[in-house]
């Protein structure tokens, strides 16, 4: 840990350093900076019509009245679990503001296990067992909250998955609300398939997305809803809606100008996602690399910018060091690496499951120059200032194998 520096934490909640604003989306931003009012609730017609084109190009049909849009994934979320009255489940590890949002609105929420083979949704099997358990206690399951890109495991969903999860939640009576924020940040596009609930279900799936996922630097807060296009769809974003004006959660004027732009995928636009999606890529293949040399397990990262480590195999070692639980491994960690590594309580993991997520922005540079080059570079790699975060990384895992 550098000299005269505290103890790194991880404030959850707290968005990541990204890489550098793109010029064309900030010369937007500063054009339309003298618009002193914010969106309506729900977002004005010209960001909804964007975001409606965005999905049409993705095969997901929608009408601007189906939309809804927010400040930021946290109070849109909110607001379609709002929405729905129930129960909720979630698999289990989930975002890390998935289980609190629940709570908050006074809603039960509950964990499912995921399969072997990745995350971001339940097992099917376990999910019908965890409804029929909590209908047998008095509880009444509505609302199954999934990832088909997800954080924290990078991982995504085979199609065939997705349909016995979805076919499944429909058949108990579960609406589904599918968070596809790292949708457009695959490691391979040509070689993942992404499949959308929405595609197989589309009248009983609300899908998500937080802008900052591949369009928006996380400054700038702006999400977007899909809601069902039937009667109990409309009923359902008319309560949303409610929700949202009571919180006066409005998307800034000058964002919605800015967010609009960015769904309607201008070249810049398309080709800064495509680049960011490929350095993440390269980085955190090189971390996994790191994580499985020391022993430890990961899924291979698909998406976004996270990797999930299992560090269990190397529990002796780590007891040796003090840490038995994932609240002292994040401690330990992000100490370690100088960079929060929050652990996989913060997902719904088992306090006693030494599971990390770790993060890929911060290996690529200290401050917004560095980062542009990784962003530029041929080969990133290569750059001296990734190479030593790569071995700093590595060697914070690789001496686990050595004794105290």
């Amino acid at each position: 840990m550098p000299e005269g520096r505290g103890p790194v934490r991880y404030a959850p909640g707290a968005p990541e350093a990204g890489l550098p604003v793109l010029p064309e989306l900030a010369a937007v931003l500063a054009d339309a900076a003298r618009r002193a009012g914010p969106e309506p609730p729900g977002g004005g017609p010209v960001l909804r019509d964007a975001a409606c084109g965005y999905w049409w190009r993705r095969g997901l049909r929608c009408h601007p009245e189906d939309l809804a849009a927010a400040p930021g994934a946290p109070s849109l979320l909110a607001a379609v679990i709002a929405a729905h009255g129930g129960d909720v489940l979630m698999p289990r590890p989930c975002p890390a503001g998935w289980a609190p949002q629940a709570r908050l609105l006074g809603r039960p929420a509950y964990h499912v296990p995921t399969p072997a083979e990745c995350g971001g949704l339940p097992d099917p099997f376990a999910l019908l067992e965890t409804v029929r358990r909590v209908r047998a206690e008095g509880g009444h399951p509505a609302l199954l909250l999934l990832s088909v890109a997800d954080d924290p495991t990078a991982t995504v969903p085979p199609p065939e998955l997705v349909r016995e999860t979805c076919e499944a939640a429909v058949a108990e009576g579960l609406h589904i609300v599918s968070d596809e924020t790292w949708r457009d940040t695959l490691h391979q596009p040509h070689d993942t398939v992404l499949v959308s609930p929405a595609e197989m279900c589309p009248d009983d799936v609300t899908v998500l997305c937080d802008l900052a996922g591949s369009l928006l630097p996380p400054a700038w807060p702006a999400a977007v809803a899909r809601f069902p296009s039937t009667p109990a769809g409309a009923a359902r974003r008319a309560r949303a809606l409610d929700l949202l004006t009571a919180l006066g959660a409005h998307v800034a004027g000058p964002v919605a100008v800015a967010a609009a732009h960015a769904l309607g995928e201008p070249e810049p636009v398309t080709a800064r996602a495509a680049a960011a999606a490929a350095l993440h890529a390269r980085v955190a293949a090189a971390a996994h690399r790191a994580v499985l040399a020391a022993g430890a397990l990961a899924l291979p990262p698909a998406a976004g910018r996270h990797l999930y480590a299992d560090l269990g195999p190397l529990r002796g070692p780590l007891a040796e060091r003090g840490v038995t639980d994932s609240m002292e491994l994040e401690e330990y960690l992000s100490t370690r690496l100088g960079a929060p590594a929050p652990g996989g309580h913060r997902f719904g993991d088992e306090l006693g499951a030494l599971r990390v997520r770790l993060a890929t922005g911060p290996l690529l540079g200290a401050g917004p120059d560095e980062r542009a080059e990784s962003l530029t570079a041929e080969h990133p790699l290569e750059l001296p200032h990734v190479a030593r975060a790569l071995q700093a990384f590595g060697s914070a895992f690789q001496e686990l194998q050595e004794p105290r």
